[in-house]
């Protein structure tokens, strides 16, 4: 591999877990609880990485955009960290809606982001 891919996904990856952190919070603390900021994180960035696959993304996309950005953007790590504390808290209800809100709307997220990607390549 070339320095200059690891350069574009060290730098997606910067901007991808500042991105993540500002809104994140921003939606965690309007909705009243963290796990709020994760799940819709990760279904917008579901669906953006969906979109950069469906127009078949060149190698800087790839990189920087899908590896990097959406890489650090994403917060699977965060999401199961914050089920398994629902869970210890005892609120098992919305522990596994958390859960089955992810799976099903992170997918319908990277299937819709495919869909208009789709759309817009040439």
């Amino acid at each position: 591999m070339k320095a200059i891919a690891f350069l574009h996904v060290a730098l997606g990856g910067a901007l991808g877990s500042v991105l993540r952190f500002w809104l994140g919070g921003i939606v965690g603390d309007k909705a009243g609880a963290a796990f709020w900021g994760t799940l819709f994180v990760n279904i917008a960035g579901s669906f953006a990485i969906g979109v950069c696959a469906g127009m078949r993304a060149g190698d800087f996309t790839r990189n920087f955009v899908m590896i990097g950005l959406l890489g650090g953007f994403t917060t699977f790590s965060s999401f199961s960290l914050q089920t398994l504390e629902l869970f210890q808290k005892g609120d098992t209800t919305l522990a596994l809606t958390n859960v089955a809100l992810s799976i099903v709307l992170c997918l319908l997220g990277v299937w819709l982001g495919c869909f208009v990607g789709g759309q817009w390549k040439s």
